[in-house]
């Protein structure tokens, strides 16, 4: 994001019609709070990518967590819920 404008907050909601059309265009915009970095308004390509990648970040590491435990018991949904929820857990057969 080399390339991104940065705004204050209060210069950011004067004119967020316009960073939004920026973020169209393909313009990211960082949005300042006392000078700091705090959020950014991106294409939502972008977001979507980010989002994706994520994804593929979270979804690896569940992979290597499950190889690394090998057959050891997990925990089922019904265990989740029931601790989630303060319930007996059933009796699964």
């Amino acid at each position: 994001m080399d390339d991104s404008t940065s705004v204050s907050v209060r210069d950011a909601r004067a004119n967020l019609a316009r960073l939004l059309d920026h973020a169209a265009e393909g313009e990211p915009t960082v949005i300042t709070r006392g000078g700091t970095p705090v959020a950014a308004i991106v294409p939502i390509e972008e977001y979507n990518a980010l989002e994706a990648a994520a994804d593929e970040l979270l979804a690896r590491k569940a992979l290597q967590t499950l190889a690394e435990e090998g057959e050891e018991r997990r925990a089922t949904l019904a265990d989740v819920l029931a601790d989630v929820f303060g319930t007996p857990r059933p009796d699964v057969a």
